[in-house]
């Protein structure tokens, strides 16, 4: 795992990145450490990463402004901020969690076992997503959103206007940090059953969903029966 912590308390950055190597031991591939959000956002900007430990009161500098402008990324991000008043705020913004100055490592850990966790019902609180386009941050809410296609390592969102954004997360990526409204229909589709019209079952064990739209969306076997019930269909 690759991991960029901001932080500009350098005694407390020495403790997150002891605790990271502790809690990861040899799965921590790198981790880089940055006091100011201009440095950490120029090497985001040129290297992948998998996670950013974020503050949010960066030498009178807010956090946000960094976190707002790579929701686009595809790596996750967790807050480490005293300023628990803004823990909402910041799911709203797809943080994967928010960790409470002070802290211990055990809950950290706990942070970090969510990124190999499979996504629990309810899990995301996320309200928007960005999509980086022609050098701008473009910001979207997820209840514009009519379903998502996996394409690759990145996901093609379809909103309620017809539009298509690409998103440099994946589809798991992205159902982490998603409200748990979403759901997982097929291995390459995710939508909310607010969207489905109609159930189609056919011969051999087919299955599709059709949406408001019309647009046909294949249902996967493995999820047949949990959406066949959660939309009470015969």
């Amino acid at each position: 795992m690759k991991i960029v912590i901001v932080e500009d308390e350098a005694m407390i950055a020495r403790r997150i990145k002891m605790f990271c190597e502790n809690i990861l031991q040899n799965k921590l591939d790198s981790i880089h450490h940055f006091s100011t959000l201009e440095d950490a956002e120029d090497y985001l900007d040129t290297h992948k990463v998998d996670l950013l430990l974020l503050d949010l009161n960066l030498n009178n500098r807010d956090g946000f402004d960094l976190l707002k402008g790579k929701l686009a990324a595809s790596y996750h991000t967790i807050v480490i901020s005293a300023n628990t008043e803004r823990a909402l705020e910041a799911f709203e913004y797809g943080v994967l969690d928010f960790i409470a100055k002070p802290f211990k490592q055990d809950r950290l850990a706990k942070a970090l076992e969510r990124l190999g966790a499979k996504r629990q019902l309810g899990f995301g609180a996320s309200k928007y997503f960005t999509i980086k386009k022609h050098g701008r941050i473009e910001l979207f809410c997820t209840e514009d959103i009519r379903y998502i296609r996996a394409t690759g390592h990145y996901s093609e969102i379809v909103l309620i206007d017809g539009s298509a954004q690409l998103h440099d997360k994946s589809l798991e990526k992205l159902l982490l940090t998603l409200p748990g409204r979403f759901e997982r229909v097929h291995k390459s589709y995710a939508l909310t059953l607010d969207q489905v019209k109609t159930l189609h079952k056919y011969p051999g064990s087919r299955y599709e969903l059709e949406l408001s739209n019309g647009v046909l969306i294949p249902l996967g076997r493995t999820h047949y029966a949990k959406i066949k019930a959660k939309l009470g269909s015969n």
